[in-house]
């Protein structure tokens, strides 16, 4: 009964982003962070065996490829990514998303500061982003004995807690769905 009633995909953000336009309250103090959030959403999922009808998508802060790793590690089916996309085509962090006055041009309707953007550059330094961030993850997933990073899972993650030492994502979340 509950799958027939289960949305298709659930977005999960976390408190570890924000944009510059957000107040600083905001960005600094509220939401939890991906990295407790996504192993307890998915961890639902499974116990109510909706892990295979609903899609998990992640974002927050999730703009490197040892980051997105993680995020498939920990369960995540789709990986998104606004910041990482806004760095790969110039922003710099000036935190004027807000107020029409982005120097590199990506936030504003300005057009004198709109010239820093030109599409057809930018296109080729969002392409590139996208494939080195694949071709990274891939190897970080070969790395650990998968032959796509799809088959990640748990196991395939240390967490290193306040003693310095690590244990498995999988002893931390345990989950028999996901290798734990």
């Amino acid at each position: 009964m509950a799958e027939a009633c289960a949305p298709d995909f659930i977005t999960l953000d976390s408190g570890d982003g924000g944009t510059g336009a957000a107040p600083m309250s905001l960005l600094d103090n509220v939401g939890l962070p991906i990295k407790e959030t996504l192993p307890l959403l998915v961890d639902k999922l499974i116990q109510y065996n909706l892990k295979e009808r609903v899609k998990v998508i992640t974002s927050g802060k999730l703009i490197t490829p040892s980051e997105v790793t993680w995020a498939l590690c920990a369960g995540a089916d789709f990986i998104t990514s606004a910041r990482g996309f806004m760095f790969s085509i110039g922003c710099i962090q000036a935190l004027k998303c807000n107020k029409n006055t982005c120097p590199t041009g990506i936030t504003t309707h300005n057009k004198r500061l709109q010239k820093g953007l030109d599409p057809k550059n930018k296109a080729i330094k969002v392409a590139n982003y996208v494939h080195n961030m694949n071709h990274a993850v891939e190897v970080i997933a070969h790395s650990c004995g998968v032959s796509e990073p799809r088959e990640l899972n748990r196991n395939h993650v240390r967490i290193v807690q306040n003693n310095a030492r690590s244990i498995p994502m999988s002893e931390l979340y345990p989950s028999q769905h996901l290798g734990g």
